[in-house]
């Protein structure tokens, strides 16, 4: 049987997967496929594909287009989540700032250099049409360091999945000013160019049956109670999350591509652009 390392983060998007697993969708048709979970985000999947502890991520789109044209010998299979992502840009809930226009000038909270937060803080900058570099940041490693982080006023903000989020808020931990969805699909899905090379062919099962889960996902009975118990989620704040939520089975468009390197590049975050074909590969 072969085996597969995915990484992914510990979020309400990667159930699909987890379902895979447990109900052993994978094993059924000769496939092992190993989890493992990254609550520290795309920075740490992004190094975790370099140094081959995963074969595949399940990873923002940003961050590991950002990490191939920097020399990470990965490829993107597939996207994942066709919608974009809702980042909440938070405060610790004592904080003397009530809008996102006040915290020009102020420290940016984020998981690790490279990283989805990281990388949204630039997106979020230029929203607000402040000057890029001089944005200021403190590398906290996950959720827990980020609510540290705003406590001790190390940091004053900090971007992370709004849902994800949303029981800090609701808890009075943090409190949140605004939103910043991503300017693309936010989700795709990376593997290695070595298990492109030498696995291509249980790459694709894998991604067919995943597909199958997730096309009919948001019809499965009483999801929206399950995905809220797993994940200790308000089942309102869920359904209102799966309303917003499509999945994706098809590659990104040479459109969108060419709009993220784009965004990028405009932002300073890469120095140059790559070929579709040098970002992508379609199995």
């Amino acid at each position: 049987m072969k085996s597969i390392k995915v990484g992914g983060v510990p979020e309400h998007f990667n159930l699909p997967w987890h379902q895979c697993i447990e109900e052993e969708k994978f094993k059924k048709e000769g496939l092992n496929i190993i989890w493992k979970d990254f609550p520290g985000g795309t920075g740490a999947m992004t190094k975790a594909l370099r140094n081959g502890e995963i074969d595949v991520a399940v990873i923002l789109t940003e961050g590991i287009t950002k990490d191939i044209i920097s020399g990470n010998e990965s490829k993107i299979i597939q996207t994942y989540i066709g919608s974009p992502l809702i980042w909440g840009i938070h405060v610790d809930a004592a904080s003397e700032y009530n809008s996102t226009e006040e915290l020009k000038n102020t420290k940016a909270a984020i998981s690790r250099n490279g990283s989805g937060s990281h990388l949204m803080a630039y997106v979020n900058a230029e929203n607000h049409n402040w000057v890029p570099s001089e944005l200021d940041f403190e590398v906290v490693g996950d959720i827990s360091g980020a609510v540290k982080a705003l406590k001790e006023d190390k940091a004053q903000y900090f971007m992370w999945e709004h849902f994800t989020t949303k029981p800090l808020v609701d808890n009075h931990t943090f409190r949140r000013l605004a939103d910043c969805p991503t300017p693309w699909p936010c989700f795709v899905i990376a593997a290695r160019n070595e298990a492109i090379k030498y696995d291509c062919q249980e790459l694709k099962l894998m991604l067919n049956i995943l597909n199958q889960q997730t096309r009919n996902f948001k019809e499965i009975p009483n999801i929206d109670q399950t995905l809220a118990d797993r994940y200790e989620q308000k089942p309102e704040d869920i359904r209102k999350w799966l309303s917003m939520t499509t999945w994706s089975n098809e590659q990104l468009s040479q459109e969108e591509l060419e709009g993220i390197q784009q965004k990028l590049l405009q932002l300073g975050l890469i120095s140059k652009k790559l070929e579709a074909s040098e970002l992508i590969h379609n199995l």
